[in-house]
């Protein structure tokens, strides 16, 4: 059989982390078996659906680079569908018009309640061999309920998770069309998942309750069940449930924050699965290795410190040409436009070993272009008056030597040696003026970024 999975977000807010992963999970399934990869969006939530949402999961989808085969789908362009179905299954009687009022429904919970019993609906309109139903009542628009099975239970081999079975007799007869005929979630996803042949369904465990119902409508439409596989959800490092202060936040955010694709895939992977002891590894061979029976049965926990260590591990070995078109439009955002020199991928190159974030490499990048002002703080720790004369003197070295790391290394041990100083005492007060901080990579691999003029300049402001 040919493999075809699908990811199936809600419009109703953007791709976030627990979502992501599951999109990954279902498009690394069917990428590991030459299957193929489907995205549906499940927008018939009209009050809270929205296009800029729809646009946030396909912004999403493209910079995790999880391409689908497939779609995009929208529900909302099947209802003909979903309404022909729902006809079929009223002409076999697997489905039946109700006319309780909601009233009617609240009363009924409320008196279940009271004798301690599960709230549910009662089954007043359901047509049974031998039952008299009453005449509908006038001026009252029906839904429509699946008549789900009585006895015996709805029982699945879950890919993830095992065995789980449900009652048939604790599962209520579920409306799967409103009073205006507007089709439910439940009944869509499942005619949806027939019509697109779905042969895996992998998602989040907080579908487990829908499971069951939608196994039995699959079964009253007499035709083949999907396998599920249900992913345990994602905790906070604090083991709560996931939340913005834990990082559940969009997954575009993590594009403006700094973050590299290749780690938040890399990090997604390794939530909740493993494959040995393996952390770093390409998405090919995460594709290789993936199987879903490697997938931990308990919820796993968010740790962005995890996360910004992955992506400095990428940072590293990300070419310095990509990296620096990435910085450009960080810096473009802040204002700052890149000059002729000194180039951004040198600069790059010299600093991205030093930082875990886009952002990061973009802060230090920054200084290069920009005119940069010294803390009067970091100016009267830094160029104290004992070493003025040996900066003075670097001056005039620079001004005359070769422009290049070994010549500009030899000239500051010249001074050094020349006024008696320590490196520190003279490497200091020069990262000071040029870059306004004390620490960066060697002071003369940063000289040699600037232009001569630009680190004369720096330097001759405050002597």
């Amino acid at each position: 059989m040919a493999i075809r999975t699908r990811f199936a977000p809600s419009p109703t807010g953007y791709l976030h982390i627990g979502g992501a992963r599951t999109a990954l999970f279902s498009w690394a399934y069917a990428r590991k078996l030459g299957g193929t990869f489907i995205l549906r969006i499940e927008d018939t939530d009209l009050e809270r659906s929205t296009q800029e949402s729809v646009q946030a999961i396909l912004d999403g989808m493209s910079w995790l680079n999880l391409d689908y085969d497939e779609g995009p789908f929208y529900q909302m362009q099947r209802m003909d569908r979903y309404k022909e179905v729902i006809q079929q299954m009223l002409d076999e009687g697997t489905a039946y018009h109700c006319y309780t009022s909601a009233a009617e429904l609240d009363a009924m919970r409320e008196a279940q309640r009271a004798r301690g019993e599960k709230p549910r609906y009662d089954g007043y309109w359901r047509p049974e061999q031998g039952k008299v139903l009453p005449a509908p009542p006038e001026g009252i628009k029906p839904v429509v309920r699946f008549k789900n099975p009585s006895h015996g239970v709805a029982a699945w081999d879950d890919m993830v998770k095992g065995k789980i079975l449900f009652e048939n007799s604790e599962l209520d007869d579920l409306i799967i069309a409103r009073a205006d005929g507007t089709p439910t979630y439940n009944f869509c996803v499942v005619v949806d998942d027939l019509d697109m042949g779905i042969t895996q369904v992998i998602r989040g465990d907080d579908h487990i309750n829908n499971t069951p119902r939608q196994i039995n409508i699959l079964k009253a439409l007499g035709v083949p069940i999907p396998q599920y596989a249900h992913v345990p959800m994602i905790l906070g490092s604090d083991g709560e449930r996931l939340s913005k202060r834990h990082g559940a936040v969009s997954v575009m955010q993590y594009a403006e924050d700094g973050y590299l694709p290749e780690a938040l895939v890399n990090y997604l992977a390794r939530l909740g699965w493993s494959h040995g002891d393996e952390e770093i590894f390409s998405v090919q061979q995460f594709i290789e290795w993936f199987d879903l029976r490697h997938i931990n049965k308990s919820a796993a926990q968010f740790d962005p410190e995890k996360l910004r260590w992955l992506n400095q591990h990428y940072i590293k070995l990300a070419d310095n040409k990509r990296l620096a078109g990435l910085v450009r439009k960080h810096l473009a955002d802040r204002g700052v436009q890149v000059s002729e020199a000194p180039k951004l991928e040198e600069v790059i190159a010299l600093y991205k070993e030093r930082t875990a974030t886009l952002l990061e490499l973009a802060d230090e990048a920054e200084v290069f272009y920009i005119e940069i002002h010294p803390t009067q703080d970091l100016l009267d720790t830094h160029l104290a008056a004992e070493v003025l004369p040996a900066l003075r003197d670097l001056a005039v070295r620079f001004s005359e030597v070769a422009w290049e790391a070994p010549a500009l290394a030899a000239s500051i041990k010249e001074m050094l040696v020349k006024h008696n100083l320590k490196m520190p005492k003279l490497a200091m007060p020069l990262r000071v003026m040029l870059v306004g901080q004390t620490h960066t990579p060697s002071v003369d691999a940063v000289l040699a970024l600037f232009p001569r003029e630009t680190v004369l300049a720096r330097i001759n402001k405050y002597l």
